[in-house]
């Protein structure tokens, strides 16, 4: 099974900008990846998801303002926040799913903070 790990999160101002990163233990080539994420008191939800040939698709929220990204070849998933917004505080989630068996797979998660 395939081990996924978030880094890039942390505080930021309003209209301000990070940069997510998600290091998995093997290569992704076999698996759709996706960024969720989980804000107090709401459920969790999708934020993007791009295919292992790098055809992306978003949430109307995300749409303009994060970009979804990946290298297999270093195995690693990215998402570029831009013009961040105090409602975009949640914890962010990287998620694999596996092309062949469809079992998914989780990282811990990682805080985004938008506040001033």
């Amino acid at each position: 099974q395939v081990h996924l790990e978030e880094s890039g999160g942390g505080l930021v101002q309003p209209g301000g900008s990070l940069r997510l990163s998600c290091a998995a233990s093997e290569n992704i080539f076999r698996y759709t990846m996706a960024w969720y994420r989980l804000a107090p008191g709401k459920e969790r939800e999708l934020v993007a998801t791009i295919t292992n040939d790098g055809r992306a698709w978003y949430k109307d929220f995300a749409k303009g303002r994060f970009t979804i990204s990946r290298d297999n070849a270093q195995n690693m998933l990215y998402l570029e926040m831009n013009t961040l917004k105090p409602e975009d505080t949640a914890s962010y989630y990287c998620h694999a799913e596996s092309l062949a068996t469809l079992v998914d797979f989780w990282g811990p998660g990682t805080q985004v903070t938008v506040s001033s």
